[in-house]
């Protein structure tokens, strides 16, 4: 499959199961956005669910690139976070439904899908998040921060930003320096608040 054709099919495929789930999803509507006929659809993927989990290996091999992308040698939370951050930001531009898609997962209920879905899924988030935060140097917080909690005030914070700017960004390109020093802003702010003094 050509690799613009691909990109078509995944996107028009990922928005219509994000909007209909898995049982109502229509590959009539998945065809008519991607712009190809149904029967070359089908010359891809024997059948629906074929098409289905080819989507979910697809949307965790571009997980993957996160894991890949990471400096594990930037030991500073908010350095890390900002890293996943930026590369998260750069892979919704790409895949704009990804995110949605694997959130949607999580809340299907088609029995025909559901157990390989929880099979598939089941360590993921975990194994995830133990990458992420990988040699992290937790010693600079404040003593009466537990790093989980800081864990999660900087995902909200950091996703909220990514949602404001993804609304704004049209292309790679515009991903620069004012951003970027947008959000260093706000990541100052915080390290004021979680670091013990002298530590930002």
């Amino acid at each position: 499959m050509k690799s613009e054709k691909q990109e078509r099919i995944i996107n028009a495929a990922m928005k219509e199961f994000v909007k209909s789930g898995f049982e109502k999803a229509s590959t009539n509507e998945i065809v008519k956005d991607a712009q190809i006929s149904k029967g070359s659809l089908f010359n891809y993927f024997s059948n629906k669910k074929d098409l289905y989990f080819f989507l979910i290996q697809n949307a965790i091999n571009i997980i993957e690139q996160i894991y890949v992308e990471i400096d594990m040698n930037e030991r500073d939370i908010f350095e890390r976070i900002s890293q996943v951050g930026f590369i998260k930001l750069n892979i919704q531009k790409k895949y704009p439904l990804v995110f949605d898609f694997l959130k949607s997962l999580l809340e299907e209920d088609a029995q025909e899908v559901k157990s390989d879905i929880n099979q598939l899924l089941a360590n993921i988030q975990k194994d995830g998040m133990k990458r992420i935060y990988e040699n992290i140097d937790w010693s600079k917080l404040r003593e009466d921060i537990e790093p989980e909690q800081a864990i999660n005030i900087l995902n909200w914070t950091m996703t909220g930003f990514a949602e404001l700017q993804i609304t704004k960004i049209k292309s790679f390109e515009d991903i620069g320096i004012e951003l970027i020093n947008e959000w260093d802003s706000y990541k100052e702010i915080l390290k004021r608040c979680f670091y013990k003094n002298g530590e930002e």
